[in-house]
C-alpha cells in the first residue's frame, strides 16, 4: 500500500505541492476547541499581567500578595493545556518536525545577545515564522522556543510562563497580519518590520507589569501603591518603564527592524519552500499497490 498526497483544486489534482506559493501555509489547523483555549489563555493571561492596574481598592485583590505567585502556578498548566490542545487537533508529524528545528534555532538565537543592551535576534526569527506558518502554529512556537531558552539559559523562574506566554502572543500576532497570501516583497517586509518593533516594544511593557507590582525600595513616583485609582498607577507604571527599560526595549525593536530588512526576505523564501515541501494542507490518502507481476497501467 502507497501513500500518495494528494488535494484537488477546482482544476484538477495537485500532487506534493503543498500551500500554492501565494498561500500562508497552516501548519496547525485551529478548531473550535483550539481557538477557545487560545481565547482562555489569553483572556486569563491579561489577568496575570494587569491585576494590580485593573483590581478595585475595596476588592482586597489590589492588596493582597498571594496573587502573583497564584497566576505563576497558574499559567504552567494552563500553557500545558492549551499547547497539548492545539497538538491533539492540529499538528501532525510534519508540523511537529517544523516545530522541533524552529524552537531550537530560536532558543540558540536568543544567547547570542542574552538580552544585553536589546540585542536580541529571537524576535525577528518568531515574527517571521509565524507571518509563515500562521497563528496557531506562532502561538506555540513562541510559548515552546522561550521555554527552551530558558532552559538553555538558566533563566528558569517564576518570570518564564510570563515570557512564554507573551512570546507566544507576539509570533501569533505576526500570523495574524494582513495579507498573508498577497503581500509579499518590499512591502511585506516594511509590515514585518513595523510590527515586529511595536511588538518587540510591547513585550517589554507587558513583561515589566510581572515584576513591577513586587519591587520593594524603589522612589514613590515610579512604585506600585495597592488600591491607588487606575490612572495613578499607570502614571507611576509609564515612568518606571521610561527609567528602567525603555532602553533595552527600543534597541530590541531596531535590531529587529534591521534584521527583517537585511535577512527577512531570504528567510521568508526558506520559509516558504520548507513548508511547500511539507505540504501540510494536503491530506495523505492510501492507495493499494498493483499485485505482483500485473502490468503497470
Amino acid at each position: 500500500m502507497s501513500a500518495h498526497p494528494h488535494r484537488t483544486d477546482g482544476d484538477g489534482p495537485l500532487t506534493g505541492s503543498g500551500a500554492g506559493p501565494g498561500r500562508q501555509a497552516r501548519a496547525v489547523r485551529l478548531g473550535p476547541r483550539s481557538v477557545a483555549a487560545l481565547v482562555l489563555i489569553s483572556a486569563i493571561g491579561v489577568m496575570a499581567f494587569g491585576w494590580p492596574l485593573l483590581a478595585d481598592s475595596a476588592s482586597g485583590l489590589a492588596h493582597s500578595k498571594d496573587a502573583p505567585w497564584l497566576f505563576a502556578a497558574l499559567l504552567p498548566m494552563l500553557l500545558a493545556v492549551v499547547v497539548a490542545t492545539i497538538a491533539d487537533t492540529g499538528l501532525d508529524a510534519k508540523a511537529i518536525a517544523m516545530l522541533g528545528v524552529l524552537a531550537a534555532a530560536g532558543a540558540a538565537m536568543r544567547p547570542l545577545g542574552a538580552g544585553t543592551a536589546g540585542i536580541e535576534p529571537m524576535f525577528f526569527l518568531m515574527v517571521l515564522s509565524g507571518r509563515v506558518l500562521g497563528p496557531g502554529f506562532g502561538f506555540v512556537l513562541g510559548s515552546v522556543a522561550m521555554f527552551a531558552s530558558a532552559l538553555l539559559t538558566g533563566g528558569v523562574g517564576p518570570w518564564m510562563p510570563f515570557q512564554m506566554l507573551t512570546m507566544g502572543w507576539v509570533s501569533m500576532g505576526a500570523g495574524l497580519l494582513p495579507g498573508p497570501d498577497r503581500l509579499r516583497g518590499r512591502r511585506e517586509l516594511a509590515v514585518l518590520a513595523a510590527y515586529g518593533a511595536v511588538a518587540a516594544v510591547l513585550y517589554g511593557l507587558i513583561m515589566n507589569l510581572q515584576g513591577w507590582p513586587y519591587i520593594a525600595g524603589m522612589a514613590s513616583g515610579v512604585s506600585f501603591v495597592p488600591g491607588d485609582p487606575l490612572d495613578q498607577n499607570l502614571a507611576r507604571y509609564i515612568a518606571y518603564c521610561l527609567a528602567t527599560s525603555l532602553g533595552w526595549d527600543l534597541p530590541r525593536a531596531l535590531v529587529t527592524v534591521i534584521l527583517t530588512f537585511t535577512l527577512g526576505g531570504t528567510v521568508l523564501k526558506a520559509l516558504r519552500r520548507a513548508t511547500r515541501r511539507a505540504a501540510f494542507d494536503i491530506p495523505v490518502s492510501f492507495t493499494p499497490d498493483p499485485p505482483r507481476g500485473a502490468a503497470s497501467p
